[in-house]
């Protein structure tokens, strides 16, 4: 069987997190394989040997992308717009190929159940699919429709399915170029702006309470579902959760729910790995 193949991109101070990421794959696949690509621009080779390890006991495929700076001379680079936040975007055009098509994920996220089904949906002919994370309020979404010019909910980036096929040629990296240039005193998250701004007519919905469950807003889940989404619903339903926004769940004082589900796999990962975290 061809092994499911997954996208991240970060630098090298959230190799842990990858690492507890990849635990948390591991423990609710099993008997799945995966190949991971990793897109970077300035990690070491001896600091991705740990995570080569793990991908070698599990016996997925750990693939290193080193991305040539060149490609971005005629793209708006500055600090608050980093080559990095391009990455994603233009994963059909810096990954092999024969990949047709990969699932990205944050390194802040944990995969708590089989993302089988997500590898097999069908993208009825849309260039990505991805979840919006718009029960907690639809002010937000409003003013983000509004800010973007666009018509359709407000997609999160952090979990996509994309067709990498479509996305050689339909995807153009200059395109994304002058958009930020000419917009980017509107983009307030650049790259999750761009993909809306420019695709979201393209995308096909996922429903975040699966696929990418925004784990600050367990109470936001409750009301909407009238009481269905309770913590037992998203330990057996639930397969991807993302720890969105400025406070993580490695960090101190995490408040939010599924802080100690996160600490769970990092001890995991800590007894098996060393990690420091």
């Amino acid at each position: 069987m061809e092994p499911m193949f997954l996208l991240t991109t970060l630098d090298q101070n959230y190799l842990p997190q990858l690492q507890v990421l990849l635990t948390s794959l591991a423990v609710n696949n099993p008997g799945e394989t995966f190949a991971l690509f990793l897109l970077h621009s300035t990690i070491p080779d001896d600091a991705l040997a740990a995570v080569q390890r793990q991908c070698d006991s599990y016996g997925y495929a750990f693939s290193p992308i080193r991305v040539d700076d060149s490609l971005f001379r005629e793209a708006p680079v500055t600090r608050q717009y980093p080559k990095e936040m391009y990455y994603r975007l233009l994963a059909p055009r810096l990954l092999p190929e024969h990949i047709q098509r990969v699932i990205y994920l944050d390194p802040d996220t944990l995969v708590i159940n089989p993302i089988r089904p997500l590898w097999e949906t069908d993208l009825e002919g849309n260039l990505l699919a991805a979840a919006a994370h718009t029960g907690k309020t639809e002010l937000a979404n409003s003013v983000n429709q509004l800010r973007l010019g666009t018509e359709r909910d407000y997609y999160n980036s952090g979990v996509l399915l994309m067709d990498l096929e479509s996305g050689r040629r339909e995807i153009q990296p200059q395109a994304l170029f002058d958009y930020v240039a000419q917009h980017r005193r509107e983009l307030i998250l650049p790259d999750q702006d761009v993909l809306n701004a420019l695709y979201s007519k393209q995308i096909l919905p996922l429903e975040d309470a699966l696929w990418n469950y925004d784990a600050r807003n367990y109470s936001s889940y409750l009301l909407r579902s009238g009481g269905t989404y309770d913590l037992r619903w998203v330990m057996e339903h639930t397969a991807i959760l993302h720890f969105c926004g400025k406070e993580k769940p490695w960090k101190p004082k995490y408040a939010h729910r599924f802080g100690i589900l996160y600490q769970h796999y990092i001890q995991l990962t800590r007894r098996e790995w060393g990690i420091s975290l």
